[in-house]
């Protein structure tokens, strides 16, 4: 798949097909998508900019924060052209640009374009610091999230809330559509897990969008010390759950279209073991494979690629695996290539890293995978938690 590059009839033909199932003429359908077009946040610009008029904004921002109404215009831009005061640029990992490898450091600058400062969130300085707020009015997130746990973008989303609420600042959130909204799945994350890549106990595949989080963040009192950020969401127009969602901008580096994004839940966790998948090439996440024959027919060699993959595990060797890149859109979450590479490997304990229990939530799907347990008994043992789990999401849902 080419990376959106025809984004657009992309988007058409998945909607179509969601459409296709209501047996709708296909005539009705064309013009129902026509009239209908699916509405991210900031493409409601009648909505939010009488919100921002007269006052000094903040904005958390990356190269997803466009108005693809607006001919892909960048949300700072068009803010900016409109009279917006904006103060400064907050940005998540992989930088304003997104193009920064993942965890590499995101270094505080001066935007050449338009002179604005740009505050890091990613590095050491993960919260923005009363010092960066004080000159603010307002803040508006708006970040392009997949819908995973350990995706960053809602853990940067988590500490901008608490620093909004501690500095008593409004907090606007643009949303987006999820493109793993339409399902929940995988282990939820246990108490004296949390980290960067895991703030929060809910699934792998949790299936809110960030604003549906972010209000579940507030709801459930996970903030520092149980503070409330003072949030409004502005919602996605003509789309559910239900919906497929093409992305009109990579959301970073190594998720370049839209198999990669549905393999994602299922392929990070080798980033917990020394197993590629894919970093490296033009078609990370949606491969796997090792230097070992044993591994499989497919085969792919990791180099180093400038603004993807600096320095990809298993750099410049021959790896050995499978080719997913013929996966359905409908691909969800699996624990299938994990085991099967696990049992392939024959290194037990050795298989994995110390960032893998980190990925997973818990050291519990480690623990089971060592003992030999089938992909069938071990998702039997998180359904409890999903169940409870899903209730309270449901609490949350704004589609």
């Amino acid at each position: 798949m080419k990376p959106f590059k025809i984004i657009i009839l992309a988007t058409f033909f998945l909607q179509t097909l969601a459409f296709c199932k209501t047996k709708t003429h296909p005539d009705q359908i064309m013009q129902s998508i026509a009239q209908n077009p699916i509405l991210p946040a900031a493409d409601q610009p009648d909505v939010y900019l009488p919100l921002l008029k007269g006052k000094k904004v903040g904005l958390v921002v990356n190269q997803t924060s466009i108005l693809t109404s607006k001919n892909n215009i960048h949300l700072v831009d068009f803010l900016m052209s409109e009279g917006i005061t904006v103060v400064k640029v907050f940005v998540p990992e992989h930088g304003f640009r997104g193009d920064a490898d993942a965890g590499e450091v995101v270094n505080s600058e001066i935007d050449k374009r338009t002179g604005l400062p740009i505050v890091s969130l990613y590095g050491n300085n993960k919260k923005p610091s009363a010092e960066t707020l004080k000159d603010i009015d307002i803040i508006v997130y708006d970040l392009q999230d997949v819908g995973v746990r350990f995706y960053t973008y809602i853990s940067t989303m988590h500490y901008v809330m608490e620093s909004a609420a501690e500095n008593k600042k409004p907090l606007l959130i643009f949303d987006r559509p999820n493109p793993n909204g339409n399902y929940v799945d995988g282990p939820v994350l246990k108490k004296g897990y949390e980290s960067f890549v895991g703030m929060h106990p809910i699934p792998v595949v949790h299936g809110l969008t960030v604003g549906e989080l972010a209000q579940m963040i507030n709801g459930e009192g996970w903030l520092k010390g149980g503070v409330k950020s003072d949030i409004q969401v502005i919602p996605v127009k003509n789309w559910n759950h239900d919906i497929p969602y093409s992305l009109p901008v990579k959301p970073s580096p190594n998720l370049p279209n839209d198999t990669a994004i549905r393999l994602y839940p299922t392929l990070c966790y080798f980033e917990g073991t020394d197993v590629s998948l894919g970093r490296g090439t033009y078609f990370p996440f949606q491969v796997y494979g090792y230097p070992d024959p044993k591994f499989g027919d497919f085969t792919f060699t990791p180099v180093s690629i400038d603004g993807m993959s600096k320095t990809p595990p298993q750099q410049d060797k021959k790896c050995f695996g499978r080719d997913l890149r013929n996966e359905p859109l409908t691909h969800q979450f699996t624990l299938k290539y994990l085991l099967e590479a696990y049992e392939i490997s024959g290194k037990k304990e050795k298989f994995f890293n110390n960032f893998f229990d980190k990925l997973a939530g818990s050291d519990k799907l480690r623990k089971d995978i060592l003992a030999g347990k089938t992909e069938a008994e071990i998702k039997a043992s998180w359904q409890e938690d999903l169940e409870s789990f899903k209730k309270s999401r449901n609490k949350y849902l704004i589609y």
